[in-house]
């Protein structure tokens, strides 16, 4: 009895101070503390954004705060295939303008919000001195499978964004299948905001992964961690 009560001691003093770590753990690198979209990414920013998948309310919540405009959606299954579009929105406005109408989840919306504010604006204006004006896409929600797959893609869920390009305020623009491999600005601008999405979707494919995203990112809050 004696053992047992020295290691529920033990375990209470560990309980106890776990809490106050995580107390005193800033924000963006507490997992258990609610996101600020506008915080810097920080180690627990991934964790915070899968706990909004779900949790309607607290998501809507962070997109208000951080100044997204968008259009709520019912839940609305699609079709006997399983589409469907649950805790979702159109995107009215976000930091950048894009170049199609985009139908996601809340969850998947908030981490492009982050994408764009923390990854895309800074590495635009650091290496060409001009913000981003539009971001071009291939869209987000449609009901289909992945390419050469059976299994129904996250864009089926509104889970996704392909992304295909960028247009700078200065006229430059920065193509995915032109400019992947093409040395110089373009490239490290493209290396750079590919590479940051993928410490804030599950899923980041681009033309490394294989010939369908030959000219284009794919990044989804889907199953699993890939970056490729």
């Amino acid at each position: 009895m004696r053992g047992i009560s020295i290691f529920l001691a033990y375990a209470i003093m560990i309980s106890a101070i776990a809490g106050v770590l995580l107390y005193a753990l800033p924000q963006r690198h507490n997992p258990f503390a609610p996101i600020d979209l506008s915080y810097k990414p920080g180690i627990a920013t991934y964790a915070q954004l899968l706990r909004l998948k779900g949790n309607r309310e607290a998501c809507f919540i962070a997109l208000d705060e951080a100044g997204v405009a968008y259009t709520p959606l019912e839940d609305a299954p699609q079709g006997e295939r399983g589409c469907g579009l649950f805790d979702a929105l159109t995107l009215d406005q976000s930091l950048t303008p894009y170049s199609g109408t985009l139908q996601m989840t809340c969850a998947q919306s908030a981490a492009v919000y982050m994408w764009e504010r923390h990854v895309v604006r800074p590495a635009a204006v650091e290496i060409f001195d001009s913000p981003v004006a539009r971001i071009e896409t291939y869209g987000s929600f449609s009901c289909r499978n992945i390419a050469g797959s059976r299994r129904l893609s996250q864009h089926a869920f509104g889970n996704a964004i392909d992304v295909s390009g960028f247009r700078l305020e200065d006229g430059r623009v920065i193509d995915v299948e032109a400019h992947w491999d093409a040395g110089g600005k373009e490239e490290k601008f493209l290396r750079r905001v590919h590479d940051g999405a993928c410490g804030l979707f599950s899923v980041t494919l681009g033309p490394e992964y294989n010939a369908a995203h030959a000219d284009h990112f794919h990044m989804d809050m889907g199953q699993g961690m890939i970056c490729r």
